[in-house]
């Protein structure tokens, strides 16, 4: 005879179900927090929309989580768990804000021609544009027959077209703009095409250079470089619609925003070019590496990969764009040169003694870089 038995619940079990419903009690509370704390932002979005206020306001957003890291450590929370979750709140607060005042257009019903509008990036800002209130015309290659008429009345031309023919596309341009129309572009190199707007154009001309590309959802806090050329009181409002949609605007002169682009941009765009035809040429398994990498490494070959999804023709545009950065490809290539005959000659003194004199010279960027990038891998362990 087998005696019944029965399973009695754990002693804890009452007390960690009422502990439980509490904690979902603070969930439910907390989204309701949330959707209250959003219903506020609507009307600081109204507010902001009457008054032609900027979204992004930085110094009352570290203001914010220097207050909060303060109350978490006299509450006995960690101060970098609370400031990531806020840092998350106000970056969605901003993004509601931006795609809400996108509409607002700072010269709503201005006439704007976007040469070159049917490329990705042409697209791209038409949509923004044409949001925002304004009256946009295209003119792609197969428009230059209708060029005087899509001219007549414009405020702003806009090119975006690819850098080699700038030049000549402003030279044929030129002629057919109202006088004070403004003459701008977007490429990623500015001081020739500075040069060819201000030569050809009598009236305001400006450089732009969004640091983005068409798939940003979000121009919040995204960064748009500006080169002044010519009157610039007038071309004013169109970086004042840049700031409106939650762009942040940065001034620089030409030929040194051309010099720090050759290394952010161009150096950088070929040696992940350069890493990524080497996997291809020894055939590396990716999955596998994957398999067995740290995040540093998953975090770099996601770069690589992010490279190759993208078109090729922005990438030699900005790679090639000119002499100086060629001539920089062939200094990096023989610096290479340098790095691998010291690694053959297996002498580890030699190679630390060269690790430390160039860790001298980054060292007041290191603790900002270990800050940030420690950031990025705990994210993407969080995520992946």
């Amino acid at each position: 005879m087998t005696a019944e038995t029965t399973e009695q619940p754990h002693p804890a079990a009452a007390e960690l179900a009422s502990l439980r419903k509490a904690i979902d009690a603070i969930d439910h509370d907390m989204v309701a927090l949330l959707k209250e704390r959003q219903e506020q932002v609507d009307r600081v979005v109204a507010l902001k929309r009457t008054h032609g206020l900027p979204v992004y306001h930085p110094a009352r957003e570290e203001n914010l989580i220097s207050e909060k890291r303060r109350t978490a450590r006299a509450v006995g929370l960690d101060p970098d768990f609370l400031e990531d979750i806020f840092r998350r709140i106000l970056r969605q607060s901003r993004v509601e804000q931006t795609a809400q005042l996108a509409r607002r257009g700072v010269k709503p019903g201005a006439r704007i021609l976007l040469v070159g509008g049917a490329g990705a990036m042409g697209r791209y800002l038409g949509r923004w544009l044409t949001d925002a209130g304004y009256r946009i015309r295209v003119l792609d290659r197969e428009d230059w027959d209708a060029v005087q008429t899509l001219c007549e009345d414009i405020e702003l031309a806009l090119l975006s077209v690819p850098i080699a023919s700038a030049p000549e596309v402003i030279q044929r341009l030129a002629p057919h703009l109202p006088p004070d129309c403004i003459l701008g572009d977007i490429a990623s190199v500015k001081a020739a095409p500075m040069a060819a707007m201000l030569d050809a154009h009598p009236g305001p001309v400006i450089g732009l250079h969004p640091l983005f590309g068409p798939a940003t959802t979000t121009m919040d806090k995204q960064v748009v470089i500006t080169s002044p050329g010519r009157r610039a009181p007038q071309c004013q409002w169109l970086l004042d619609q840049f700031t409106a949609w939650g762009a942040i605007v940065v001034q620089a002169d030409p030929a040194e925003h051309d010099k720090a682009m050759a290394v952010i941009q161009a150096l950088r765009h070929f040696a992940t070019f350069s890493f990524g035809k080497f996997l291809f040429e020894r055939q590396i398994a990716l999955d596998q590496t994957l398999e067995y990498s740290s995040p540093i490494y998953r975090l770099e070959l996601g770069m690589v990969g992010r490279l190759f999804a993208q078109d090729p023709t922005l990438y030699s545009e900005i790679i090639l764009a000119s002499p100086e950065r060629r001539q920089l490809m062939r200094d990096y290539l023989a610096s290479l040169q340098d790095s691998l005959a010291l690694i053959e000659t297996g002498d580890k003194a030699a190679f630390e003694t060269h690790f430390q004199t160039i860790a001298d010279w980054f060292d007041p960027f290191s603790d900002q870089a270990l800050r940030e990038t420690t950031f990025l891998i705990d994210k993407l362990i969080e995520r992946f």
